[in-house]
């Protein structure tokens, strides 16, 4: 007897774990949704106004011609994004003589580098003119590092 209820309390317990799993998922979606609202500028629109707009977007979403035109745009505007995050940027390594301080670090870390554990650097893709100022102030030597060139150009910081 103990034994099935044991089975039960499993069955029970993966059973919540599940929904759970559906719960958060669906948040994430919807979230999701919300931001693309916002990215297409749409959020000062009444919400009658915006629900028969996704009315109207529902019923034109069963042509596949329409669809394809909107992913398109779509992959346009979030490709122009990601050139734009880019701009200036470009990947780097630094390497330090000795331990740093763990201001330096969060400073790092905010300029979107990580540090490899391997090689003992930090590298990333940021602003190699930032970085070699911050790099310099604190006894360390920033590389670029270019596609298509075996070896890194090594850039002192001074």
């Amino acid at each position: 007897m103990s034994r099935l209820e044991q089975q039960r309390a499993r069955i029970a317990e993966e059973e919540a774990r599940i929904k759970d799993q559906e719960r958060k998922r669906r948040t994430r979606r919807v979230i999701e949704a919300g931001g693309l609202v916002e990215k297409a500028e749409l959020l000062d629109l009444e919400a009658n106004v915006l629900l028969g707009g996704l009315l109207a977007l529902k019923e034109m979403s069963t042509k596949p011609d329409i669809m394809a035109r909107w992913a398109a745009e779509g992959s346009k505007v979030f490709a122009a994004e990601a050139r734009a995050k880019d701009t200036g940027r470009e990947p780097v390594v630094i390497v330090f003589a000795g331990p740093i301080a763990r201001e330096l670090t969060v400073q790092l870390r905010a300029s979107g580098l990580r540090w490899n554990k391997v090689l003992q650097h930090w590298e990333g893709i940021a602003e190699h003119d930032v970085l070699a100022s911050l790099a310099s102030a604190h006894g360390g030597m920033i590389r670029r590092v270019r596609p298509g060139i075996a070896e890194p150009t090594a850039v002192a910081a001074e």
